[in-house]
C-alpha cells in the first residue's frame, strides 16, 4: 500500500504577482487555482500508477477522463500509440497546443518521504517527475478552455497526451501522423529544481537502439571451440565504443547497458545483447558519430564469428528555441514569482537536501528565485527529449519549475519522493499557470504569434527535419522489456 503523508498534503502558497485584480492574466491564474486541488489529486495517482513507456494505460485512460468531464473532445489511440490522445476544445485559428507526458522510469520505486524507501523493489518510480508533468499540462488547458469559454473567444485549445517520452519517442510518432500540422504554438514544461525558462543550449539529439549479437551455442569447457559467443560479441563492442569516446566532440554523450547476456556460465551465449544511447548537440554530427558506433558493433562481430542485428528503438532531434515565445513566457514566470515552502515542506527539505551528495547541495532558497533567461545560442545540454521534434515542426517553448527541492538530480529516489507530494505539486501549479498565461497572450496578441513564426521559420532556414527513425518503423511498445 501507499502511503500519503498528511503532514505534507498541505499546499504551499505560490508567491503572489503583480497582475491586476480583473486582468486577462488575474482571472487566468484564478482559474488555475479553481482546479488545482483536483490536478493535484490527479498527479498523485498517476505517481501512484507509475507506469513506464507505452505501458501507461491507467495514467492516460485517468488524464482523458478529466479532460472529457472538463469539456474536452478526445481522440484516443491516436499515432498507432494506444496511450496517445489529442484533446481540443474550442474552433478555428489561433490553435495553441500545451504537451503532456506521464510514463514512470524503471526500477526507481520510492515512497514519498525524506529518505529511501523502496515501495516495490525493482518497480517503476516517477524520477522524472511526469507525473507532475502531464497533469499540469492538463491544469493549465482546462483553465485557457474555461478563459476562452467564459469570454465566447474564438481558437482552439489542444492538450496532447504523449507517452513514452523517456527512450520511447511518442512524440516523433505523433509529428510523423501530422497532429500538429496546424498548430500556431506548442508550449511545454518539464520538472525540475529551479524555475527558469529553458532556452540557449536546449537539449541534445539523441538515438538509441539494441545490438543484438547471434552466434552459436556450446559446452563451454568440453567443447568451446564449437561455439561462438554472443557475449564475447557485446562486450568487444563495448570495449570499441569506449576506445571511441577519445576520438568524438566532447559534448557527446555515450551510454548503455547489456540487457542479455547469457543463460548459464557453462553455455557458450547464443544470443546477447547491448541497449545503447548517444547524444550530441546537433543531429547532423550524431548521425555521424552513430556511423561510428554500427561500425564498432560490426567490427565485434566479424572478430567474433558472430552476427548483429541493430534495431533503432528511438531518436529525438535537439531543440530549437522560440525567442519572442521565451521571452514572453519568462515574463509570466516572473511576473508569478518562485515558491514559498510552508513548514513542514521546509523539514522535508531539509532532511531530504542532508542525504544529498554534497558537491550538489545548492544555496538555500533556490525554489523562491527566477533563474535569470539565458539568451546565449551556444552549443549544450545534456539531456534530450523527443519535444525537440515537436519543436522543428512548430514554434515550441518551455520551462522547467521547483518540483524537487533544489539540488536534486534528476532520474533519482529524491526526484521521486518529491514528486509524489507537496513540494511537486507546488510546482506543477506555478507551471501551470506560467502555461496559462503564456498560452492566453497568444490567443489575445497577433503580434506574438507572427513574431514566433517568424523566428522559428528563420532558425529552421537551410535546415532539414528528418526523424532518424525508419519511415516504415511502427512504435516500438514493447521497448522497456529488458532483452526484447
Amino acid at each position: 500500500m501507499l502511503h500519503r503523508l498528511a503532514c505534507f498534503a498541505c499546499f504551499a502558497p505560490i508567491l503572489a504577482f503583480a497582475a491586476e485584480p480583473g486582468s486577462a492574466h488575474h482571472d487566468i491564474a484564478a482559474l488555475v487555482d479553481s482546479h488545482a486541488a483536483e490536478y493535484r489529486d490527479l498527479s498523485r495517482k498517476v505517481w501512484e500508477f507509475a507506469e513506464v513507456g507505452y505501458q501507461e494505460r491507467q495514467s492516460s485512460e485517468l488524464l482523458q477522463q478529466h479532460l472529457k468531464a472538463a469539456g474536452f473532445t478526445i481522440r484516443a489511440g491516436v499515432a498507432e500509440i494506444p496511450t496517445a490522445f489529442v484533446a481540443t476544445f474550442g474552433q478555428g485559428k489561433p490553435v495553441i497546443g500545451i504537451l503532456g507526458e506521464f510514463d514512470a522510469l524503471p526500477g526507481l520505486s520510492q515512497d514519498a518521504v525524506p529518505e529511501r524507501k523502496v515501495i516495490v523493489a525493482n518497480a517503476p518510480g516517477h524520477g522524472c517527475g511526469h507525473n507532475l508533468l502531464g497533469a499540469g499540462g492538463a491544469l493549465a488547458a482546462v483553465a485557457v478552455k474555461d478563459y476562452l469559454a467564459t469570454h465566447h473567444l474564438p481558437g482552439t485549445v489542444c492538450f496532447y497526451g504523449t507517452p513514452a517520452e523517456e527512450g520511447g519517442s511518442g512524440k516523433v510518432y505523433m509529428v510523423r501522423a501530422g497532429l500538429f500540422h496546424d498548430v500556431d504554438a506548442v508550449l511545454h514544461w518539464h520538472p525540475g529544481d529551479r524555475n527558469a525558462v529553458t532556452t540557449g543550449a536546449g537539449m541534445l539529439a539523441m538515438m538509441s537502439a539494441k545490438f543484438e549479437f547471434h552466434g552459436l551455442a556450446a559446452h563451454a569447457a568440453a567443447a568451446p571451440e564449437m561455439g561462438r559467443s554472443a557475449l564475447d560479441g557485446v562486450m568487444l563492442m563495448g570495449n570499441a565504443v569506449e576506445f571511441l569516446r577519445e576520438h568524438v566532440p566532447s559534448s557527446t554523450r555515450i551510454h548503455y547497458i547489456i540487457t542479455k547476456g547469457g543463460v548459464a556460465p557453462n553455455v557458450v551465449p547464443d544470443d546477447a545483447e547491448m541497449f545503447l544511447y548517444a547524444r550530441h548537440p546537433s543531429m547532423p554530427a550524431l548521425t555521424g558519430i552513430w556511423d561510428r558506433i554500427v561500425a564498432c558493433a560490426k567490427g565485434a562481430a566479424q572478430a567474433t564469428g558472430t552476427t548483429v542485428d541493430v534495431r533503432i528503438v528511438s531518436s529525438d532531434y535537439n531543440m530549437i528555441d522560440n525567442f519572442p515565445l521565451a521571452e514572453r513566457m519568462y515574463q509570466n514566470l516572473t511576473e508569478l514569482g518562485g515558491i514559498s515552502y510552508t513548514p513542514a515542506e521546509t523539514d522535508f527539505a531539509a532532511r531530504l537536501t542532508a542525504l544529498l551528495p554534497a558537491g550538489s547541495r545548492p544555496k538555500p532558497g533556490a525554489e523562491s528565485r527566477i533563474e535569470p533567461l539565458q539568451r546565449d545560442p551556444s552549443e549544450g545540454g545534456s539531456a534530450s527529449s523527443d519535444v525537440g521534434d515537436v519543436s522543428w515542426s512548430v514554434p515550441t517553448m518551455g520551462l522547467s519549475t521547483a518540483t524537487w527541492v533544489p539540488g536534486t538530480p534528476a532520474h533519482s529516489w529524491y526526484a521521486v519522493a518529491a514528486s509524489g507530494m507537496a513540494i511537486g505539486q507546488d510546482g506543477m501549479v506555478l507551471a501551470a499557470k506560467t502555461l496559462a498565461l503564456t498560452a492566453q497572450d497568444l490567443f489575445a496578441d497577433p503580434k506574438l504569434r507572427a513574431a514566433a513564426k517568424e523566428d522559428f521559420e528563420k532558425r529552421l532556414e537551410g535546415q532539414q527535419y528528418r526523424s532518424q527513425i525508419p519511415a516504415n518503423q511502427k512504435p516500438p511498445l514493447d521497448y522497456r522489456k529488458l532483452g526484447n
